[in-house]
């Protein structure tokens, strides 16, 4: 893409070019789904030019649609790996039993002992067919491992969390691991919950999918309602929210999070749509998060972002 071009897509996402010079730099999970479009539409590719095939624009619309009507996760997976091999060359997937697990490996086709796809190949394909199986059922699937043919990218240590704490890198095979009785669970959407699903992707499922009923989405609602210095401790929590620690512990385990991560993305969230929205000190903004000094909040966005504050709402590098 021409770097005019590329300028011009940043500026329609509301990302500061001078960003992506930063390699711990993040964006809002607004900000990262209004780029993907805009790439999408304006290279008219929704694969990014990752296989000799465009996906053209709409293809997941399509994807969508031709899967709406499966009976159960399997079925309407089943029918997405099809779609996907239709409209891709290089990557198909292929879904099998393993006793109490499934998987779902990604072979090559004509490729076989080539070189790796990029890790982004690999990760986009099954970062759209995960986050659609969890809409699908309306839970966070769960991943028991993720491995990947390529050697580990600079990014990771993120894909621990977009996709399990139990990742390998140059393996035999790219492929995800989960419990096979998600299979069987009942396909919950119809047509009219697609349509309000794909106006809020890939922001609900690319960045990392939440059930919007689910425990965690629950629990940022309940903070998102109080200011950051009053948020609960973990015991207040769980009497706010009828259970006893232990279960909630184990219930947001199930569901790979924790408390702790819960209010630091949130916090992180609040902390950028403050900078990049308003005109708040960033003492103010510290205050209002709940940092005590604002030292520790130049910390904190300082690891979660790569960026001090006052270089981030400037777009420029520390």
């Amino acid at each position: 893409m021409p770097a005019a071009e590329a300028a011009a897509v940043l500026q329609e996402a509301g990302i500061v070019p001078e960003l992506l010079g930063q390699p711990q730099a993040r964006v809002s999970s607004r900000q990262y789904a209004e780029l993907w479009h805009c790439i999408a539409k304006t290279c008219d590719d929704e694969f990014f030019g990752m296989d000799s095939r465009r996906m053209k624009h709409g293809s997941f619309t399509l994807l969508c649609h031709s899967v709406i009507h499966a009976d159960t996760l399997e079925r309407a997976l089943r029918r997405a790996l099809r779609f996907l091999r239709v409209v891709l060359d290089e990557i198909e997937g292929v879904l099998e039993r393993e006793g109490d697990y499934a998987r779902i490996t990604l072979v090559e086709p004509g490729n076989a002992g080539g070189p790796p796809l990029r890790a982004f190949a690999y990760g986009t394909f099954l970062l759209m067919l995960h986050g659609l199986a969890c809409w699908l059922v309306r839970r966070r699937i769960a991943l028991e491992s993720a491995e990947f043919r390529c050697p580990e990218p600079d990014f990771g240590a993120e894909w621990k969390v977009l996709f399990s704490p139990h990742l390998q890198f140059d393996r035999p095979h790219t492929s995800i691991r989960f419990a096979a009785e998600f299979l069987d669970l009942p396909n919950v959407q119809n047509e009219r919950t697609m349509k309000l699903f794909l106006r809020g992707a890939p922001a609900n499922f690319l960045v990392k999918y939440r059930n919007s009923d689910g425990l965690t989405a629950r629990i940022r609602r309940r903070l998102r309602e109080i200011p950051p210095s009053a948020w609960p401790d973990f015991s207040d929590l769980a009497l706010q929210m009828h259970t006893s620690a232990s279960t909630l512990r184990r219930r947001l385990e199930q569901d790979g999070d924790s408390y702790q991560s819960i209010k630091d993305d949130l916090r992180r969230d609040l902390a950028i749509a403050r900078l990049a929205h308003s005109d708040s000190s960033l003492d103010d903004i510290a205050a209002e998060l709940g940092f005590s000094e604002p030292s520790g909040f130049h910390r904190a966005f300082k690891k979660w972002t790569g960026s001090k504050p006052g270089a981030y709402r400037r777009g420029v590098p520390d």
